[in-house]
């Protein structure tokens, strides 16, 4: 793809099972600011009534202040392909940094991502792509992409598939119990930043029985199954990790904010190991 609307794309920075990002100028019509933006272009197909409720929901996550979440210019239609427009990242993320990240530095990223996402919950909003993809690196630290939106243009979806990060699937970072068909919401998105923490601390996933299950094999060996934490995490990241991952969401932090206080207490304990 060249472009869309009055975006003339450089080149492709990223894909997921959503759709693909696209480096592109930033148009004078946008005000000032950084020369490049990044464009989500999504695959699904959508009308104007489903566009918006996209929209809707999009505006709404960026009615959020706080620094810890990417910025969001524009959203658009184009014939029946959906695109909304972030401010562009070159740090990378925590999925795929730019450059070498220490210990400290992902404990630190991801306690950004979890105070990002208690800071969407306070306004009503489950982000639901919580991932190491979308935990983008900054001058800041880190900040959290924007939420999932593929359940809106798609309802009941699940998607599965092979993460980069060493043959875990993105199945694991769903909850269990919205598996089972139950609503996603904080303790959801809890899981998932449990997850991602492990990811981001040991590269491989907490279900290695799944790698090279078929998808449909995965969900049922991933409801039976209980996560197997690395083991050169440290006692207090072990004891981090399964906290977030524990099977009764009630047993769970309580916030994400509670989540980032107890990595906050592990992040001077790390130092400057590098990972």
């Amino acid at each position: 793809m060249d472009g869309i609307a009055d975006y003339g794309f450089l080149r492709e920075v990223g894909r997921g099972p959503q759709g693909r990002v696209y480096l592109a100028r930033r148009p004078e019509r946008l005000g000032p600011g950084d020369e490049w933006v990044a464009v989500k272009v999504l695959d699904a197909t959508a009308s104007e009534e489903t566009f918006e409720v996209v929209a809707a929901e999009l505006q709404c996550f960026a009615a959020v202040d706080g620094e810890d979440l990417v910025a969001l210019h524009e959203a658009g239609l184009v014939g029946p392909r959906v695109y909304y427009v972030l401010a562009h990242h070159p740090m990378g993320s925590l999925e795929h940094p730019a450059h070498p990240l220490n210990r400290q530095a992902r404990l630190e990223a991801v306690a950004r991502a979890a105070r990002a996402a208690h800071r969407l919950h306070e306004a009503g909003i489950v982000h639901r792509a919580i991932k190491p993809a979308n935990v983008l690196l900054a001058g800041t630290g880190a900040v959290l992409a924007e939420p999932g939106v593929a359940h809106l243009l798609q309802p009941g979806i699940t998607t599965t598939g092979t993460h980069p990060l060493g043959g875990s699937t993105t199945l694991e970072l769903t909850d269990p119990a919205v598996v089972r068909g139950a609503p996603a919401g904080r303790a959801s998105d809890i899981w998932a930043l449990g997850v991602t923490l492990h990811l981001a601390l040991t590269g491989t996933g907490l279900f290695p029985s799944m790698m090279s299950a078929d998808p449909m094999v995965a969900v049922r060996m991933y409801l039976r199954s209980t996560p197997e934490p690395d083991p050169d995490l440290g006692a207090a990241e072990r004891a981090v990790v399964l906290r977030a991952l524990q099977p009764d969401p009630a047993a769970r932090y309580r916030t994400a904010a509670d989540l980032a206080d107890a990595l906050d207490q592990l992040a001077p304990a790390a130092g400057g190991h590098v990972h």
